[in-house]
């Protein structure tokens, strides 16, 4: 873990609720000075004499000018969430009242925080590693269940807890390596070659888990992005109408009446999916038609998913298969759609697809649509999103947990080829080099500002 960063023993103050009017306002100040500096404006009490994790209330004053009735919540160091000395201001939600109080405390000897220092004071002070100080952001920017559950299993350090055991394993058998080159000239080994190759195993199979783990938590960290595409009139605008139960696209019988993408987001077990309604697929005189169609094949490429629909009435099985091989062209992870399946002679159509792998549908009557939100969550986490087990949502952990994927291979090829000691501990100082920036005790303070200067002010 880092030691205390330079210009790190002032005392900081930041609103922690949001701007705006509201019923109450929450100003956070922390640092040595905290106390001294309430003090000086809170003439109910003596917080130095009051208990930790206690509630106080009272006036504020700066100097003979009343500022506002507030109630205090008091954290003695060490402990607060940044390990300092913390007290929660709350204030009436006027921001005039919060301006007044925030620039009282800066007179007084506090200064501005900046963004995700109290967070970042809570990392150096060894109150959270980096990846639950990371997870401390992705749980406020947190937009549905899964995002929610994801960020609170890092807080609680389900991740921090994987890497440090790995960590740990290297760290001791590194220490055996580094041993025998201290006895080189005698010849010896301390390290057991076959427990470290089982250790080995065991850290490539858990990195490879957790590098496989990214793809779902992109998805869930991010949303889903899925492109409605097919020929004009094949009920693209009211399956996007009927997924959102509301009339966002305008629906009309005339072909190409869609002239350019529609998005919208919808939220299906705890994923966000951002329904992208394209202009319908076929040649065109028309210039902004043109321009539409050739949209319409860009998101189909960018997109996650793409949904084909046509219509099971008109198309024919040949028709379809042509366009899906197209589809698949762009873009490999597709779901073909029959709709209109509501439609009087329908049931027969439908027998003409049977060996295309079609799931049908009424977009119009909402019929199998229950059916196709489930193929959508399905086609993207495969029935992960609710499982225990730890989910890499940061694109740092990523390209690190990449290295040390490197690093364990080229440890295990060491001991397949009986490398010496010395070249050995390299390849295992490497490894332990990249866990470490993942959780913090190996960075630097340019890294530790840029990755904190992604949080909010007050936290």
């Amino acid at each position: 873990m880092l030691g205390k960063l330079s210009g790190w023993d002032d005392t900081i103050v930041a609103l922690a609720t949001p701007h705006g009017i509201g019923a109450i306002g929450v100003i956070r100040i922390s640092g040595s000075k905290a106390i001294e500096i309430v003090n000086e404006i809170f003439p109910s009490k003596d917080l130095y004499k009051q208990p930790s994790h206690t509630i106080h209330v009272g006036y504020l004053n700066d100097d003979d000018k009343l500022l506002d009735e507030v109630v205090l919540s008091l954290f003695k160091n060490p402990k607060s969430y940044t390990g300092e000395d913390v007290i929660e201001i709350s204030c009436h939600g006027s921001p005039f009242i919060q301006e007044q109080v925030i620039n009282t405390l800066v007179k007084k000897g506090a200064r501005l925080a900046r963004p995700g220092e109290f967070t970042q004071r809570a990392f150096l002070n060894g109150k959270l590693d980096l990846t639950q100080a990371e997870a401390v952001a992705d749980l406020i920017a947190s937009n549905t269940e899964a995002s929610q559950r994801t960020a609170l299993y890092n807080i609680r350090g389900g991740f921090s807890d994987v890497l440090k055991e790995l960590r740990e394993q290297l760290i001791q058998f590194s220490a055996l390596i580094e041993l025998e080159l201290d006895f080189s000239e005698e010849d010896v080994e301390f390290a057991d070659r076959t427990k470290f190759f089982q250790l080995v195993e065991h850290a490539q199979q858990v990195t490879a888990d957790l590098l496989h783990s990214f793809q779902l938590g992109n998805v869930i960290k991010n949303g889903v992005s899925v492109a409605i595409v097919g020929k004009p009139n094949a009920g693209k605008s009211t399956l996007l109408n009927s997924l959102l139960n509301e009339n966002r696209a305008i629906v009309s019988e005339i072909a190409g009446t869609t002239r350019d993408t529609i998005e919208e987001v919808i939220n299906i077990n705890g994923i966000l999916f951002r329904l992208i309604d394209t202009a319908g697929i076929r040649q065109s005189s028309d210039e902004i038609e043109t321009i539409g169609v050739e949209r319409s094949f860009k998101k189909m490429k960018d997109a996650d998913v793409v949904l084909y629909l046509f219509d099971v009435s008109t198309e024919s099985q040949e028709e379809v298969e042509e366009a899906l091989q197209l589809v698949n062209e762009q873009n490999t992870n597709y779901i073909a759609v029959g709709n209109k399946t509501d439609l009087p002679g329908s049931e027969k159509a439908q027998q003409k697809f049977s060996g295309v792998g079609v799931l049908f549908i009424s977009a119009k009557s909402d019929k199998h649509l229950d059916v196709l939100k489930e193929r959508l969550v399905d086609k993207v986490v495969q029935g992960n999103v609710h499982s225990e087990n730890t989910i890499v949502t940061n694109a740092r952990h990523f390209a690190a947990l990449q290295e040390v994927q490197t690093s364990l291979d080229d440890i295990y090829k060491g001991l397949t080829n009986k490398l010496s000691g010395d070249l050995m501990a390299a390849d295992i100082r490497r490894c332990l080099h990249y866990l470490g920036e993942i959780t913090g005790e190996i960075t630097n303070e340019d890294r530790l500002d840029y990755i904190f200067s992604k949080f909010c002010i007050g936290k």
